[in-house]
């Protein structure tokens, strides 16, 4: 295409009909900066050259091709396209999106899903692709999974999550919305929706695991938590507080720690079969500000083999020892240890975290025992680093004044 134009004016549609090509590529002029590109091939294009919204640099938006677009519907498209932006739109991203969506107006919910679950194949262990595969198969496909997914709605998701609700199985429901709402994730990042609707659904959920009802701290209340416990007078029992919050391990892995059980060059915390609930060896993975949390506490504890001790140091900390922290700072009525579980898990699924490896962490039960046996000890220790420096760092945001700002699955920490 030539570089320079020679400088052509025309005000008809029998004008722009007239043109004929030329040994080189030339432009006539219709006023308001709409011009016809005249081709050497005898093609004849619409065109208007624009300020990008965004940079402010000049690019081209192809309006059509001359005569299937008169120069009257060219002038109109002109308008809409000067509208867009003024209203700061980039018309030809926004030709862009439209064709994508147009592109995409067939495809049904299992389709969608379906490319979404091979996108992430990669992230995830063969079994967890197994069983977020069945979860679809079984669980949404039958309901929606022949829908268009452009015509989809939020009641008809949320009777998807009920009928899962109706048999009794909120934990399974729970995965069944999450899985959505990942499909959702996905749709919106390509281009296919707007919006993820997912989030407004769980108020239309029941309460999980009404009989047995752990008091969690919220996130609401941790800023108030955190600057009480502070204050709190006894040197090795905050520590231990704020151990078993940075770690949301649970109350008999924590008064038994051991100073052996820490791998300073690894930075894990190897806890051994006895001294866990289900009675599976299970390592977690040190933040920063866990490890140097153990480092202040040495000059406290060092002297015993059990990290936390406080009368004796052959004995760890009694079974009672963090709840009355809490009874003294008056927060036993709001939150036990076992709520801090609740309350990271809560975070961690907020922050999109691989739900999969949310549990393996919470070191929740695997039905099949010598698989738990190697995952809860091995598998995927990196991706659950990541988790506990980002729950970490989360804590740390919550305190008045902290600099460090926690941000989503995937991301680097961000420091003000």
């Amino acid at each position: 295409m030539a570089k320079n134009y020679p400088k052509h004016v025309a005000n008809t549609d029998l004008e722009a009909k007239a043109a004929q090509a030329a040994d080189e590529t030339y432009r006539l002029s219709f006023g308001e900066g709409l011009q016809l590109e005249v081709r050497t091939t005898g093609a004849k294009v619409w065109i208007y050259r624009y300020q990008k919204p965004a940079t402010k640099k000049y690019t081209v938006l192809t309006i059509g091709k001359y005569p299937k677009v008169s120069l009257k519907n060219a002038k109109k498209l002109l308008h809409d396209a000067k509208d867009q932006i003024g209203q700061g739109i980039d018309p030809n991203k926004q030709k862009q999106r439209e064709k994508a969506q147009m592109a995409y107006q067939g495809e049904t919910f299992q389709e969608v899903a379906l490319e979404w679950y091979a996108n992430q194949l990669g992230r995830w262990s063969e079994a967890n692709a197994e069983q977020v595969l069945q979860c679809l198969k079984l669980d949404v496909f039958p309901h929606i999974g022949a829908n268009l997914f452009s015509e989809l709605e939020p009641p008809d998701l949320l009777r998807v999550i009920r009928r899962k609700e109706s048999t009794g199985a909120l934990s399974m429901a729970l995965k069944v919305k999450q899985r959505i709402g990942a499909v959702y994730s996905y749709a919106v990042a390509t281009g296919r929706a707007k919006y993820n609707p997912i989030p407004d659904i769980g108020g239309a959920m029941q309460a999980k695991n009404k009989t047995k009802h752990y008091k969690a701290l919220t996130a609401k209340e941790l800023p108030q938590f955190l600057q009480e416990l502070s204050a709190y007078r006894s040197e090795v029992m905050r520590r231990a507080v704020q151990f078993a919050l940075l770690t949301f391990a649970r109350t008999g892995s924590i008064r038994l720690a051991e100073w052996s059980e820490i791998d300073w060059d690894k930075g894990h915390w190897n806890i051994p079969a006895e001294h866990m609930k289900m009675g599976v060896a299970h390592t977690i993975p040190l933040s920063r500000q866990a490890l140097n949390l153990l480092e202040e506490l040495k000059p406290f504890t060092g002297d015993s083999k059990f990290i936390f001790y406080t009368h004796r140091k052959t004995q760890p900390i009694s079974s009672n020892a963090l709840l009355a922290v809490l009874r003294h700072m008056g927060w036993h009525d709001r939150t036990t240890t076992h709520g801090y579980r609740a309350l990271a898990s809560s975070v961690l699924y907020e922050a999109g975290f691989d739900p999969h490896i949310i549990e393996r962490q919470l070191a929740h039960a695997e039905r099949n025992k010598i698989a738990a046996a190697y995952n809860y000890q091995a598998q995927y220790l990196a991706e659950r680093e990541k988790i506990m420096q980002f729950w970490a760092d989360f804590i740390d945001s919550q305190y008045e004044g902290a600099q460090v700002i926690p941000i989503r699955a995937g991301q680097a920490t961000a420091k003000l």
